[in-house]
């Protein structure tokens, strides 16, 4: 029995301008192209039409401006791209009609306004990969990149010279992926970059529309619409910047996980400033006090590095006394090493290999005591449990709201069989240990 195809849509594209339009035009179709999409060579056998403008002289902008007319009079279903797309206000009031408009060298909102025009038909001959991409991690979790690169500067660190700073990615185009890997079976993602918490700044938080509303290239504005959509979403690699306060309502109202990864990394004022770090450490604290009070089953996890050039015996007192006032939920350590190109290495006064071992053990022991009293006062609590694995035993594994996944504790489950992978499921906590609960899921 032969087998129908469907047809993809065709896309008719207008290219206007210097070689570098053109260029532009053909990066666009070759990735429209890979994506399923026909092309079209006239006006009447495309779905959408793309103009790629220039507005390089008066003379060009008309040329553009009468290319947009054209394509709206012989189609109606018109994206505009390229240099006018700074000019949006204006072609948008001159054409009402058009259905998006990026800028030059936007390969990824073209391509993103495409589909959302023209969507592909779902098939296995046409689409060769899922709309929620090819993962690396288990289908009911996902990691979702919000940037790129890191404005800061730390001694330790060499990630702006391998990366470069920070590039933030446009808040539909993340949303719209959240959306796909959502629909392809995600019940958590996993919200990444190099500085979260400092999303935006390099886009000015310009908005974008998403599903007729207006929402900020910003930490908050983007946790909010992700909550929306039905997921856990978990927040890694935030900087204690105020503006953080304003995400812990939305862990309150549920609809971010009440879950902070932070890395500290350090809580004395002497070794933050050879990290170049800021030293703030006192108004966290308080901060601590006040996220805990507006959302009490807020778990906070962070890294510290023990032995840094210049740390002293009083340095890591202070270290251990601020630990234990502070009550992480989940502490990881490292030892300072040195890495090629790190600017900590020329610091005086590295600290012997032997101090830094001593060190590591005594806030690992601090740390493993916290954290075991922390989870003891869950024993008899109700939790939401996802379920990672279920075993032929009967039993399962799983992660409450405070457990990220690889880095943080687990639940262990008996009488579980029943359950599969992505569940979430109430689980009655019946045990503890340092690290990871134990329980049985509710009928």
């Amino acid at each position: 029995m032969a087998t129908t195809l469907p047809s993809p849509p065709k896309i008719g594209m207008v290219s206007l301008g210097c070689p570098k339009n053109l260029v532009d035009s053909e990066r666009i179709l070759t990735k429209l192209r890979s994506d399923g999409y026909a092309m079209s060579p006239d006006y009447a056998g495309a779905d959408v039409v793309l103009v790629n403008t220039c507005g390089f002289l008066d003379s060009a902008k008309e040329e553009s401006l009468e290319a947009i007319g054209e394509a709206i009079a012989e189609n109606g279903r018109v994206i505009v791209t390229g240099c006018m797309g700074k000019e949006a206000e204006m072609i948008r009031a001159k054409f009402p009609g058009i259905l998006a408009v990026t800028g030059a060298h936007q390969y990824e909102e073209v391509v993103g306004a495409v589909h959302e025009a023209a969507p592909m038909p779902p098939s296995a001959f046409l689409n060769l990969v899922p709309d929620s991409g090819l993962k690396l991690t288990p289908r009911h979790y996902s990691y979702l990149k919000i940037s790129e690169g890191c404005n800061h500067r730390c001694s330790f660190c060499i990630i702006p010279s391998l990366r470069g700073d920070l590039v933030s990615r446009r808040p539909d185009a993340i949303l719209r992926e959240a959306e796909k890997l959502i629909e392809a079976g995600t019940k958590e993602l996993l919200v990444i970059s190099q500085d979260t918490s400092a999303y935006g700044v390099d886009i000015r938080h310009q908005p974008r529309m998403w599903h007729g509303e207006e929402v900020r290239a910003h930490m908050t504005d983007l946790s909010r619409e992700l909550g929306k959509l039905g997921a856990w979403v978990r927040l890694h690699y935030v900087y204690p910047y105020p503006h953080v306060d304003q995400v812990i309502p939305l862990m309150a109202e549920g609809l971010i996980l009440p879950y902070l990864d932070i890395p500290f990394q350090h809580a004395s004022r002497n070794v933050l400033k050879l990290m170049k770090r800021p030293a703030n450490e006192t108004k966290v604290l308080e901060r601590i006090k006040t996220w805990r009070t507006i959302a009490p089953d807020i778990a906070i996890r962070s890294t510290f590095v023990v032995g840094f050039p210049g740390e002293t015996e009083d340095d890591f007192a202070y270290l251990m006394d601020w630990l234990e006032e502070a009550q992480l939920d989940r502490v990881g350590a490292f030892r300072f090493e040195p890495v090629e190109g790190a600017a900590a290495n020329d610091l005086p006064n590295h600290v012997p290999e032997e101090i830094k071992e001593e060190r590591y053990a005594r806030l690992m022991d601090l740390t493993a005591r916290i954290s075991a009293d922390k989870l003891q006062a869950k024993v008899g609590r109700t939790l939401d449990v996802i379920i990672d694995a279920v075993d032929e035993e009967g039993g399962a594994t799983g992660r409450s709201k405070a457990d990220a996944p690889e880095i943080d504790g687990e639940v262990f489950l008996r009488d579980a069989g029943h359950l599969k992978q992505g569940d979430i499921v109430p689980v009655s906590i019946e045990d503890a240990d340092e690290h990871d609960l134990y329980g049985v899921p509710l009928a």
